[in-house]
């Protein structure tokens, strides 16, 4: 469906004009401003559009090879007829462009989300933009980071425009300090300035500069510019810019700086050559905007974008582990009742316990994919408190102190004990290695309501009321550089042997899982504070979770469904010792016929949602249609979100199981499956 022209088309128009852009070459900072949008939306195209009178004309781009299109195709004319942004999920279900040829023809478009690029004289100039080939939906974060993103398009616009029409092009910048005084007030009024000499001195710095500095005026006159420099640029990016700017170029790029007081901060920069009578620059002009939010908001993306990717890989690796270690961990419970001989129990002891510990490493690796989902109950922190509290003080030295603060009125949250006590536990072990020679170790909790301001500074943070855990100690703190890598898997600082680099990527996984998030401060040689927030339910009452006595089958018949064939004979003697009667299936489809045979007899039937050719979730669905009551108990190596959306999704499924089980919770599930009402 072809847009409309907006109001005033012929006054946008000619606005568009003033800004002399259209058919100009690349410049650097359009071109990184739609890589990082690109980045932020993980989306394969990204464009900064202006739209003339007859075509649309590409300033930057990602992912498309073409200049421009024709402007009655465009999405972006939409997009500049409101004043918002412009969201299509799937242009095939949207009237307005099912029948584009953009979305029926090549490339298929399915995905769009526009932000107009809005003039000072309020006239929509084109868009920031971002495609992609499937249907999907953003994060409010990729939504106001994108937002965020186009203003800096906007501003950028109007700074160029702003020096072609107080300059007459870069030529006239050649007079005078006292030629540029009019510029010097407007961007006094929103930008960071200053300007050096040719060598780098300061010899101007407006008000903003001192602020974000923190040094005053009087001790930045007069000193080389090298006195922000942060340390974090190499000296190549340093030679490249004044290689630049002292042939006369106009240089832009982000910088990282460091105040005074000894804090980092970002700015987005402009260097432009004031030259002489011989073309040669004599002092140079810096025109800067703070940027910082944005790098810090940009590197929690990365970052999050990094743990999910690496998140992804282990949960699949915990799948193939859970798959080997599930027989192993059956097959010693029942040995254990078949052998009396005391060096068989030693062997058969020793065997469980490393059985047991690989599966609780794999088990963290799982909590950190932010898959696996443990028993959760109504609960209070306190007593999960009092229990590390009883632990530090037995187990710790001595020369660490222990002070807690934890309020009576305390919410209660609805979570897994088992994964919550060890999330403490992880992080007051972590303050005790922190503090070799002693200190002191703080845990303290408070009930707190997140608000929007606060959510909108942490990707994680949801508005609503939160239980603060506060883990601080007093040890050697962290310095930045790792602060950015603890989080992640398999990433330690201590010596080989003393530690596995899963303890905080477990910590973070589980706090995640109860859709709740984490929070790290920290100062090299003054300590760490590590902050959990976890969602509160405004209660006081407490669910413990009630033990049953593993009972027996009375000669039922269950059909057991997995690819792997340890896992099928170790079940089937699992449920064979326990008086019930098994046939098992080596995939979905032998799964089928066999019920279709067996179906007046099967009681139940246990799947594996893993399995090639067909997977468990359509076996479900395939033994829901022969037989809607059939009680079944879904099982997987890894409990990630899609897993338990199909099991959800399959609505008849009785239970979850995750691998790798014990006899006794394959046993206690199947009883509980198996005597419930349908």
């Amino acid at each position: 469906m072809k847009a409309l022209l907006p109001k005033s088309e012929i006054e946008r128009l000619t606005a568009l004009s003033q800004y002399k852009i259209l058919d100009t070459d690349p410049e650097p900072i359009f071109d990184d401003l739609t890589r990082l949008a690109s980045q932020i939306c993980n989306t394969p195209i990204a464009l900064i559009t202006l739209v003339d009178e007859h075509r649309q004309w590409f300033k930057s781009k990602v992912g498309l090879l073409v200049e421009q299109m024709p402007r009655e195709i465009s999405f972006c004319t939409h997009t500049i007829l409101q004043s918002d942004l412009l969201i299509v999920q799937n242009a095939l279900g949207d009237p307005r462009f099912a029948k584009n040829p953009l979305v029926t023809n090549f490339p298929h478009i399915r995905f769009y989300m526009g932000v107009p690029l809005i003039a000072k004289e309020e006239f929509p100039l084109g868009t920031l933009c971002v495609f992609d080939y499937i249907p999907r939906e953003l994060n409010w974060q990729q939504i106001e980071a994108l937002k965020l993103l186009s203003h800096q398009v906007v501003s950028q616009l109007e700074f160029r425009r702003h020096l072609i029409e107080h300059t007459s092009g870069e030529i006239a910048l050649q007079t005078s300090l006292k030629d540029l005084a009019d510029i010097k007030f407007a961007l006094d009024q929103s930008s960071i300035v200053a300007i050096t000499d040719y060598k780098g001195t300061i010899i101007y710095v407006n008000d903003k500069f001192c602020s974000i500095s923190k040094y005053s005026r009087e001790e930045l006159l007069g000193q080389n510019h090298r006195i922000i420099n942060s340390g974090h640029h190499p000296g190549e990016f340093f030679k490249d810019m004044w290689t630049a700017i002292s042939r006369g170029q106009v240089w832009k790029g982000e910088i990282k700086n460091r105040a005074k007081d000894g804090t980092y901060y970002w700015v987005d920069t402009t260097i432009v050559p004031l030259l002489n009578n011989d073309g040669k620059p004599y002092q140079y002009v810096s025109i800067r905007s703070d940027i910082t939010q944005k790098k810090q908001l940009e590197e929690q993306f990365l970052r999050t974008q990094r743990l999910e990717s690496i998140g992804t890989l282990a949960g699949g690796i915990a799948h193939d582990l859970n798959n080997v270690l599930s027989p192993i961990v059956m097959a010693v419970q029942l040995l254990q009742t078949k052998l009396d001989d005391q060096q068989s129990q030693e062997w058969l002891d020793i065997l469980e316990t490393n059985a047991r510990r690989g599966a609780d490493l794999v088990r963290q690796v799982l909590q950190f994919a932010r898959g696996i989902e443990g028993e959760h109950t109504l609960l209070q922190v306190k007593h999960l408190i009092d229990e590390i509290k009883h632990i530090v003080l037995e187990t710790f030295p001595k020369s660490i102190r222990l002070y807690t603060n934890v309020p009576q009125e305390l919410w209660t949250v609805t979570g897994d004990a088992t994964q919550l006590h060890q999330v403490l536990m992880n992080l007051v072990v972590n303050a005790r290695d922190a503090m070799l020679t002693g200190g002191t170790l703080s845990i303290t909790c408070k009930n707190i309501i997140i608000d929007e301001i606060y959510a909108k500074t942490h990707p994680e943070a949801r508005v609503g009321s939160y239980i603060g855990i506060t883990v601080s100690d007093t040890g050697t703190g962290i310095p930045a550089e790792i602060a950015e890598r603890i989080f992640e898997p398999f990433f330690t600082t201590k010596e080989v042997g003393k530690g596995t680099g899963l303890g905080l990527s477990t910590v973070i996984g589980i706090v995640k899982s109860h859709n709740g998030f984490v929070s790290l401060t920290s100062e090299v040689g003054s300590g760490t504070h590590f902050r959990v927030y976890l969602p509160a339910v405004e209660t006081n009452e407490t669910y413990l979770p009630k033990d049953m006595e593993l009972p027996k089958g009375q000669g039922e018949l269950i059909l057991v469904v997995d690819d792997e064939a340890a896992i099928r004979q170790i079940t089937k003697t699992t449920l064979e010792t326990y008086d019930y009667k098994v046939i098992t299936g080596s995939d979905g489809m032998e799964a089928i016929a066999l019920y279709a045979t067996h179906r007046d007899s099967v009681s139940v039937a246990i799947v594996d949602m893993m399995m090639p050719h067909m997977d468990g979730a359509k076996t479900i669905r395939t033994l829901q249609k022969i037989n809607p009551t059939l009680k079944i108990i879904a099982v997987s190596g890894y409990a990630d979100s899609g897993i338990l959306a199909e099991v959800e999704k399959s609505g008849g499924v009785a239970a979850f199981l995750l691998k790798p089980f014990t006899a006794k919770e394959l046993v206690t599930i199947l009883f509980k499956v198996r005597t419930s009402p349908i």
